[in-house]
């Protein structure tokens, strides 16, 4: 008789172990620090998320997993592939980032930001978002998501005092716990269909159902679908994006904008191209649209916004991550029509790496310029290069990569990448509709980075960084420069294995 017993890979699970462990110390260490040394917190969570994405490197060149079933080991819930890595290290790095913003932002905010508080949920989002893009059954992908979105909920409302931050948080809420629940029902119908929630036996069973339990298992799968459509801020599930990122905290808007996408897109993967394969002729149709759809809101968003509004430059950054949400759909869309999935999902992935890097910049920069200007509107950029040449350069060479255009080369490599899985899934109208977007994505872009370079009105402020954005903002441009001079490191780093 075999053994129910089973020994857990310790190395495979160590990424989002040591996130999680951490946010415990944090947590304990809050009650026994004076309110003086409470800083101390932030550093010991940056300490933390570094480790956690070191323990990747062990990992590069394995294939393992863990949690499996007993007598059939090729059936496990946690594995640690190169899609999982990929993912991974695009959260704990991003993590990382948005933990150094955060050091500045809670000692800016005169104690509105408990920071015991702050660091706990921070690291134990950063834990369930590892955690996703390992998980190979239903119920622990649901456990991840949850456990990287439960947190946010409060990250975003934590501040002290702010009608705007509460609000946020509850749009937030209430639009993420409806797409739980939408999901809990498909993912209940698609077990009671197939009998298993591993993701490779659905895949396998979900093709043989009985009759009578086609319709059930058809409405588990549209289900299941529309509430990770919900997580990925695709339209129409969109509406909460501005209004959240305008009222978290900066680092959390930064954290939302691409951990939040991570989890969101990484799921779907999962579910759609390893679980439902064999529905692909359902949900790929209906991702292309989603995507054109998208892509098409959020660029149309991001070109009314009128640069002296207030808090603009976060609501246009925002509209961009809509924007950004669609062109990621696009590869996924493409896998549904592909006889070589692998390839759209790792352009996936190299977008996500591109999009995740320099929109945290872009996050950096906003960072800086918001400590003199509160309001943090578009038209404060006007004249940053007489005051801050660099910072000025580097924001322009940011939102040049969003928008695709040399210097930033990556993100002309990144719209290339899916391009081509659109038009190679003969997916022409899409592409289309892509490359129609791109254009409108440049006037707004464009239009910001010009401001950059213009005369100042007035007397001009000066932006002075303290050390973990000026950090923040370098780490991010050194890997935009590295990348857009050596692009095909980002393929080659993102070819998944994951079939």
């Amino acid at each position: 008789m075999s053994s129910l017993v089973q020994s857990v890979d310790w190395l495979a699970i160590a990424p989002p172990t040591v996130a999680a462990v951490v946010g415990l110390v944090v947590l304990v260490a809050d009650l026994f620090l004076a309110e003086s040394r409470k800083p101390l917190l932030g550093w010991i969570a940056v300490a933390g998320l570094a480790a956690a994405a070191l323990m990747l490197l062990p990992l590069l060149d394995a294939d393992r997993s863990t949690f499996c079933l007993v007598g059939d080991t090729e059936v496990c819930s946690y594995t640690a592939d190169r899609f999982t890595l990929v993912i991974q290290f695009l959260v704990l790095g991003g993590a990382l980032l948005c933990a150094l913003l955060s050091v500045t932002a809670l000692k800016d905010s005169g104690k509105r930001l408990p920071e015991g508080e702050y660091w706990f949920l921070f690291l134990s989002s950063a834990a369930g978002a590892a955690l996703l893009p390992a998980s190979r059954d239903l119920a622990t992908l649901v456990v991840a998501l949850e456990v990287a979105s439960l947190p946010a909920f409060a990250l975003v409302g934590l501040r002290h005092g702010d009608r705007r931050s509460s609000e946020a948080a509850l749009k937030f809420f209430l639009s993420s716990v409806t797409a739980t629940a939408v999901s809990l029902l498909g993912i209940s119908f698609v077990y009671a269909a197939t009998g298993t929630l591993h993701l490779t036996r659905v895949a396998e069973r979900i093709q043989d159902v009985d009759g009578q339990l086609a319709t059930l298992a058809q409405t588990g799968v549209v289900l299941t679908l529309v509430g990770f459509a919900f997580k990925t801020a695709a339209v129409p599930f969109h509406f909460w994006v501005p209004d959240t990122y305008v009222g978290a905290p900066l680092p959390i808007a930064a954290y939302l904008s691409v951990i939040g996408k991570a989890v969101g897109f990484s799921g779907l993967i999962l579910v759609t191209v390893v679980a439902l394969p064999s529905y692909a002729d359902a949900w790929a149709p209906a991702l292309a649209v989603l995507a054109a759809l998208t892509m098409t809101v959020g660029n149309v968003g991001a070109l009314r916004q009128q640069p002296t509004r207030a808090y603009s430059a976060v609501r246009l950054l925002a509209w961009s991550s809509v924007g950004q949400a669609g062109y990621l759909l696009v590869p996924i869309a493409a896998a549904g029509y592909s006889d070589d999935p692998e390839k759209p999902v790792g352009s996936t992935l190299a977008y996500a790496l591109m999009y995740g890097a320099v929109n945290l910049g872009a996050f950096a920069v906003a960072a800086l310029v918001g400590r003199a200007h509160r309001l943090n509107r578009v038209a404060d950029y006007r004249g940053l290069y007489a005051v801050s040449p660099l910072t000025a350069l580097l924001m322009g060479f940011f939102l040049l990569c969003l928008a695709g255009l040399p210097p930033g080369v990556i993100g002309l490599f990144a719209k290339v990448t899916v391009f081509a899985a659109a038009v190679d899934a003969g997916l022409g109208w899409l592409a289309v509709v892509m490359a129609v977007n791109v254009v409108i994505a440049l006037v707004y872009y464009l239009r910001w980075t010009a401001l950059l370079f213009r005369a100042t009105e007035g007397e001009p402020v000066r932006h002075r960084g303290p050390a973990p954005v000026t950090v923040a903002i370098a780490l991010t441009a050194v890997l935009g420069v590295v990348l857009s001079g050596a692009p095909q490191l980002v393929l080659r780093f993102t070819d998944t294995g994951l079939f």
